[in-house]
């Protein structure tokens, strides 16, 4: 099935999270998955929250992040994947000075 970003809206979410400026993302949800192409501009994030129903992929497009994760930091270039687990933590932080951070994450629900 092809999902075609350009022609979804985007959503603009201030302190997504709990986080730090905007989010803006473009999102499909079919029930079970969100799928999202996302932007944090510089000195922006997602804050740091549990996924306690749900897992995240997030996919770095461009840019460079720092991933807060449990009691750790990751940090993050194009083509790396972070993996959030349900029952885990993270946040997300475009930590470059001069370009906005692009990804694709996906949001999975369990069953509980």
């Amino acid at each position: 099935m092809f999902i075609d970003f350009d022609k979804i809206e985007i959503s603009v979410l201030p302190e997504f999270k709990g986080g730090t400026g905007v989010t803006k993302t473009k999102n499909f949800f079919d029930g079970v998955n969100k799928i999202m192409r996302g932007t944090l501009d510089v000195g922006c994030s997602i804050g740091y929250h549990m996924h306690e129903n749900n897992s995240e992929i997030i996919l770095i497009v461009s840019g460079q992040a720092k991933c807060l994760y449990d009691d750790g930091a990751e940090h993050l270039k194009a083509g790396d994947c972070h993996y959030c687990p349900m029952g885990h933590s993270h946040s997300l932080i475009n930590n470059s000075e001069t370009e906005p951070l692009c990804y694709f994450a996906v949001v999975s629900e369990h069953k509980v």
